[in-house]
């Protein structure tokens, strides 16, 4: 080939049109570190889980999740609302309980013995979605989805199951609304993160602790405490909240994926929670653990009341609005 001919071989080359497959045009690579303080094995985890390989799937790879489980990345649920709005993080599922401090808003969903089922702990979110919403957009964070707790019990070393049995006890509550419950009832509350709770019990800081029998079982609580008494005290949420100014950057292809990959994770946790209970109670027997229930009516009217001065101390902040979610729930 004469020199002139390599020449216009190499401009027709450079100048032809090139054909991208769909892939290429995804290249460019988006990494989330995605805090969570709970353990890996926890129903928020598995949801957090099932999110990530969706995205993953709907973005061919494009979008890659990092799980830091059980606070490793080094924020407790109570700081993670402002780690995601100063950007310190992309995204995280937070318990929201504390974070009451900066909005009675996320005191919603542990408000005492007011929602028994799945599906009134998924109604009363449903009728306060537009104002979690807008806290969250407040806050420069989208919301994504909700992942749901199985009810609240004690966990001792001992039955909880009367007032006398609660007198004093050093118990762990997760927000202000157990601990002004608790005080009520005549206990001794110390409001924890999760992540301060197994030291504590370790170091005799507290006797008892708040929580669901999944959390409990994720924990291995049997290895430091005997009984489990089933009370049904709330079903609170974690909610899984991204940053605005990285929402904004996706395009709207990768928009729409997040917006569907959260939809699987929020829908598989919604259905896992329904026989979670009955899964962690096979697991704590196995490993000695006794579990009370059938306590006496008496005494659940007992804590019954004395969480109606949280509810009424969350209407006084919330006012018209915290009426008019609790009125939309009741219908």
């Amino acid at each position: 080939m004469s020199k002139l001919n390599t020449v216009l071989a190499a401009a027709a080359l450079a100048f032809s049109p090139i054909v991208l497959s769909p892939i290429s045009a995804q290249a460019a690579e988006i990494t989330w570190d995605m805090a969570n303080e709970y353990n890996d094995t926890s129903i928020h985890a598995e949801g957090d889980k099932v999110f990530a390989k969706t995205l993953g799937e709907l973005t061919n790879g494009a979008i890659e999740i990092t799980h830091h489980f059980g606070g490793s990345i080094g924020f407790k649920s109570k700081d993670q609302l402002d780690a995601v709005a100063d950007g310190a993080l992309p995204i995280a599922d937070t318990f929201v309980g504390p974070l009451g401090g900066i909005n009675s808003m996320f005191l919603l969903p542990s408000l005492p013995f007011l929602t028994k089922t799945p599906a009134d702990s998924r109604k009363l979110y449903l009728a306060a979605k537009d104002a979690y919403d807008e806290v969250f957009a407040e806050n420069n964070q989208k919301l994504l989805w909700s992942s749901p707790w199985p009810p609240s019990g004690i966990w001792a070393k001992k039955p909880v199951d009367s007032l006398e049995a609660l007198a004093n006890l050093k118990i762990r509550t997760y927000d202000a609304n157990g601990t002004i419950t608790f005080q009520e009832a005549g206990a001794s509350p110390i409001q924890l993160s999760w992540a301060d709770v197994v030291p504590q019990l370790s170091t005799g800081g507290i006797d008892a602790v708040l929580t669901s029998a999944e959390g409990g079982t994720n924990a291995k609580f049997w290895e430091q405490l005997s009984h489990f008494t089933e009370v049904n005290y709330a079903m609170p949420l974690n909610m899984i909240h991204i940053n605005l100014d990285v929402w904004n950057d996706l395009s709207d292809e990768h928009k729409e994926a997040v917006l569907t990959a959260a939809k699987a994770a929020e829908d598989h946790v919604w259905a896992a929670v329904e026989k979670r209970v009955e899964e962690n109670y096979a697991e704590m027997k196995a490993n000695g653990l006794t579990v009370v229930n059938g306590v006496d009516t008496g005494y659940l009217d007992a804590l019954n009341k004395a969480g109606q001065k949280a509810q009424a101390e969350w209407l006084e902040k919330t006012g018209a609005k915290g009426q008019a979610i609790l009125d939309a729930y009741s219908n």
